[in-house]
């Protein structure tokens, strides 16, 4: 999925509601790191459990990478996650904007 300089970049967005401690979400990062390496724009959205990895150091290092990260703000608060920079906290309605803006939306759980 490389790019030429007439390519637009491929649009990937990914919903995760898994732990962060499960093989789900490592998994669903390591398709995220795959996606940035192949020349895709990443967008990712934590939501439910997911939202207690989002200031993990692994996860982070992809924002440096060019992964868009949000996370959700009603879950953040449920959890006790702080709202920070970590992660652009959002509601649904940016998980709406990602299916509708995305070439491909994958979830996993």
């Amino acid at each position: 999925m490389g790019q030429d300089s007439t390519q637009r970049a491929r649009k990937l967005g990914i919903l995760v509601s898994s732990s962060p401690d499960t093989d789900s979400f490592r998994h669903t990062f390591g398709v995220v790191s795959a996606a940035l390496e192949a020349g895709c724009d990443v967008y990712a959205y934590c939501i439910d459990e997911a939202v207690k990895g989002v200031a993990r150091p692994e996860v982070q290092s992809l924002k440096g990478r060019g992964l868009k990260l949000y996370a959700c703000a009603y879950g953040a608060h449920h959890h006790g996650v702080p709202v920070d920079d970590s992660a652009a906290f959002a509601g649904l309605t940016v998980v709406s904007d990602l299916i509708a803006g995305t070439d491909r939306f994958v979830s996993f759980n």
